[in-house]
């Protein structure tokens, strides 16, 4: 005690950091929010990845002033002895606070009622083309159009995930059911779930799961070593089949692309039907249903299986856009094992991400995912307000020497296939200690 004030050291806190016994710190303020995780609105992953460690710089990232009055009541008492701030740590604060005095956060603009107008308008043309048309090239061309539909969709279903984009948390949780559920067929809960995590690890091997593609996708050799995901609790082994898919990824990757929707169906049954605590289950399911209700009835009304199977694959093959940007965003850039630390916030953001330059009136085609640092930065910010912020950030990343990547859709490309063709080749050494697979090394050693 020094004073009237209780105090714990660092070591102390990192004690407490597994459920049930979860303590975090924000600025120097000791709480226990053990018995309250599974509450979160964000979910308990978020705090058992920053648990027994200081939190500032996540806390604001993702809470906005109204959160700080909640706090109180999950105080310890103590105070962190040992507590410091990085000079990168207080830019970053002094840089969100400047932005908060600026409306920034709550200065939406009117991308939403436009994204969903353009969403309604892509519907009809899709229903139209497929109930009142009969030729071929028209059933094709609604294909497309709803693949383009599907990723203004999720891009409405990731805003209002991270920001209320409407009047009312109820209207947000609308357009989320509407424009996550029931037009794409991916559960909001799910990508919540995930998504969190994401942010929160940013580019680390065992705790992102965006970077946990065994046996299909590693971008980086740590993975032969069969780590063990802390996201998902099991292992990715690295078994011959395995190795023999990484071998190959970067020839593989942009035609799982076309097909990666599949997965994130697959995922949403999973976890909607796992005995998992998540907050609007029955919601997820209706919405779910929904989907499972109105596409299957849409592709049976096509006359003959060929385009049946033709519409199908080409509106997956349509969102592989979105599913390429998002590796772009994040497969090239640096990577790390472990739990993410809170006094290094600002760092790891930096190191984890891409952006993709574009001209302005392409910003509607990226969902404002382009100014990917950015908006790991500050994931509250309406996406209309990060090209604004973007030239602030790279001076505060040049101030601490720090990486701002910014590349062409073509560059990040190629820098994406440079390193999955590298960990390709790293697979493909024989003198790797994996299981031995004669099939395998019979194609292998003699082509």
């Amino acid at each position: 005690m020094e004073g009237d004030k209780k105090y714990i050291t660092g070591e102390d806190l990192k004690q407490h950091n597994k459920e049930g016994d979860l303590w975090i710190s924000i600025q120097g303020k000791v709480y226990n929010v053990s018995d309250w995780a599974h509450e979160h609105p964000g979910g308990d992953v978020a705090l058992l990845n920053l648990a027994g460690q200081d939190v500032t710089d996540a806390f604001i990232a993702y809470h906005p002033g109204t959160a700080w009055q909640y706090l109180d009541k999950f105080f310890t008492g103590f105070y962190l002895k040992d507590f410091k701030v990085s000079e990168t740590s207080k830019d970053y604060r002094r840089l969100a606070s400047e932005f908060a005095k600026l409306g920034l956060f709550e200065k939406k603009g009117h991308i939403t009622m436009y994204a969903l107008a353009s969403i309604a308008l892509m519907f009809c043309v899709v229903l139209y083309g497929v109930l009142c048309c009969k030729s071929v090239w028209a059933h094709l061309g609604s294909a497309v159009v709803l693949g383009f539909l599907w990723i203004q969709s999720a891009y409405i279903g990731h805003d209002s995930g991270h920001y209320q984009v409407m009047k009312s948390r109820g209207y947000n949780k609308l357009a989320q059911f509407l424009a996550g559920n029931s037009l794409t067929g991916i559960s909001i809960a799910w990508w919540k779930w995930t998504h969190n995590a994401h942010h929160l690890a940013c580019n680390s091997l065992d705790y992102d799961p965006d970077l946990q593609h065994i046996p299909v996708f590693a971008v980086n050799s740590t993975f032969f070593n069969s780590i063990k995901s802390c996201f998902y609790g099991r292992h990715l082994d690295f078994d011959p089949v395995a190795r023999f898919f990484v071998s190959y990824q970067h020839w593989t990757f942009y035609p799982v692309m076309c097909v990666a929707r599949v997965n994130l169906y697959v995922q949403t049954f999973l976890l909607l039907f796992s005995k998992r605590k998540f907050p609007d289950r029955a919601l997820n399911i209706v919405g779910i249903l929904i989907f499972w209700t109105w596409f299957p009835l849409l592709v049976s009304c096509l006359p003959n299986w060929p385009e049946r199977v033709m519409f199908v694959l080409a509106s997956f093959t349509v969102t592989a856009i979105q599913h390429v940007q998002f590796c772009l965003n994040h497969f090239a850039a640096d990577v790390y094992t472990g739990p993410p630390k809170g006094n290094d916030w600002f760092e790891k953001q930096t190191g984890g991400t891409l952006d993709i330059s574009c001209s302005s009136w392409m910003d509607w085609f990226y969902g404002g995912l382009q100014f990917q640092l950015e908006h790991h930065l500050f994931p509250r910010m309406p996406r209309c307000q990060l090209r604004r912020v973007s030239p602030l950030v790279q001076d505060l990343c040049k101030k601490h020497n720090l990486s701002y990547r910014s590349l062409s859709f073509w560059e990040a490309n190629v820098w994406t296939i440079r390193r999955l063709r590298n960990v390709a080749q790293q697979a493909r050494d024989l003198s790797n200690p994996v299981p031995k697979n004669m099939l395998w090394e019979a194609v292998n050693t003699h082509g």
